[in-house]
């Protein structure tokens, strides 16, 4: 069984590592990463040059708490994809660098990234 898990775990850093190599966000072009735990999302856009992330937003931020959002779904995977875009835009950031770590691109991370499209936000 341990053996099993640390398998796994190998395969995600190997996926993992083999997106990043050719995905790598500036200032003016963030990598707008993304998260899902078994409970929550969460998206960001990150500066790789300077190493700091420049917006958030996930399902354990209180505003979505508040909206019974607070866990993980599709519709609370648009929400994040349309706040996420509209901070972008307050920051007159109009293109990113999608980033989906180790998961498929389907479903949730699907839903964030369309709802960032139709928003505005481009990549």
């Amino acid at each position: 069984m341990i053996n099993e898990l640390k398998k796994r775990n190998v395969k995600r850093r190997r996926r993992l590592l083999r997106v990043r190599k050719s995905v790598r966000g500036t200032a003016l072009k963030p990598r707008l990463s993304v998260f899902k735990s078994n409970q929550h999302i969460v998206a960001q856009l990150i500066d790789d040059d300077k190493g700091f992330t420049i917006a958030s937003a996930g399902t354990l931020t209180k505003e979505f708490r508040d909206k019974n959002m607070g866990k993980r779904s599709k519709a609370a995977a648009r929400e994040i994809g349309v706040k996420i875009a509209e901070t972008a835009k307050q920051m007159n950031i109009l293109n990113a660098v999608f980033d989906r770590g180790f998961n498929k691109y389907h479903g949730i991370l699907a839903e964030v990234a369309n709802a960032a499209r139709e928003t505005g936000l481009q990549f």
